[in-house]
C-alpha cells in the first residue's frame, strides 16, 4: 500500500494540471468534444483516472477549463501599436478571439455556452472587461456602457461562431470541406434564383466567392464601433 501511495504520489508530481489541459486541447482540436474522453485521456497521458480528477475534475470541469485557457490566450492579445486607439483595442481583441475559433473549431459551442451559463466566470467577465473598457474612451455615455459593450460582445459571438463548425452540426457538411467549393456552390444556387424576387442576392451573387472572412468581421467591428460613437 505504502509502495503505490508513493507512486501515484510520483506521477502526480510529474504529471500537471497544465499538461493534462493541454493534452485535452490536443484531443479537442482533434476530433471535437466526443474525442475528449477520460479514457482517452488516460491513455493519452499513460495515467489513471484519479490523477486525472484530482488535478481537473470532471469531463465537464475540464472543458470549462480548456475553454478559459485558450479564451485568456487570446484576451491577453494587444495591438501591434503601444499607443493603440480604443478603436484598435477592440480590433486586436475581436481578431484574436476570431482566430481562436478558427484555430479550435469546439471553442464556439464552449464559449457561448460560457457566457450563457456562467455570468460570473473568468471568460465572461475576461470577454467584457477588455471590450467593455474601452466604451470610455470611445465616449459613450456610462449610461449606455452595458448595452454598447453587449452589442460589440455579441456580433463578436455571432461572427465568429458563423465561421466555425458548430458541434452537433448535422447538416452534413463536412468540417474540412472546401471554403472555395462551398463558396461556388453557394454562388451557382444563388443564381438560379428569380432576379425579380430576389434583386439584392443577384446584385451581391459575384461578392461571395471573392469575400474574405475576416475582413468582412472587421468590416462588422467599423460599422459597430462608428454607431457606438454616434451615441455621444
Amino acid at each position: 500500500m505504502a509502495t503505490r501511495a508513493r507512486r501515484t504520489q510520483r506521477r502526480n508530481q510529474v504529471l500537471s494540471r497544465e499538461h493534462i489541459i493541454d493534452t485535452a486541447i490536443e484531443l479537442l482540436d482533434a476530433g471535437g468534444e466526443g474525442a475528449l474522453t477520460v479514457r482517452a485521456l488516460t491513455e493519452r497521458l499513460a495515467t489513471g483516472s484519479g490523477a486525472v480528477y484530482y488535478h481537473v475534475g470532471t469531463r465537464d470541469e475540464l472543458l470549462d477549463t480548456a475553454t478559459e485557457t485558450v479564451i485568456t490566450a487570446a484576451l491577453a492579445t494587444k495591438p501591434a501599436q503601444a499607443s493603440a486607439t480604443p478603436a484598435e483595442e477592440i480590433r486586436a481583441v475581436a481578431l484574436a478571439l476570431f482566430d481562436a475559433i478558427a484555430d479550435h473549431q469546439w471553442l464556439a459551442t464552449r464559449l457561448t455556452l460560457q457566457i450563457i451559463r456562467n455570468p460570473v466566470g473568468p471568460v465572461t467577465v475576461g470577454v467584457f472587461e477588455r471590450i467593455g473598457r474601452q466604451m470610455g474612451a470611445l465616449g459613450v455615455p456610462q449610461a449606455r456602457w452595458f448595452d454598447a459593450a453587449s452589442t460589440l460582445v455579441h456580433y463578436i459571438l455571432g461572427a465568429v461562431s458563423q465561421n466555425a463548425r458548430i458541434e452537433g452540426d448535422t447538416s452534413g457538411v463536412e468540417p474540412a470541406a472546401d471554403r472555395e467549393e462551398f463558396l461556388g456552390a453557394t454562388s451557382a444556387a444563388w443564381q438560379e434564383l428569380n432576379p425579380e424576387d430576389y434583386p439584392f442576392m443577384h446584385a451581391i451573387v459575384g461578392q461571395i466567392t471573392e469575400h474574405d472572412d475576416r475582413e468582412q468581421f472587421l468590416t462588422g467591428i467599423a460599422i459597430v464601433l462608428d454607431g457606438l460613437t454616434r451615441l455621444r
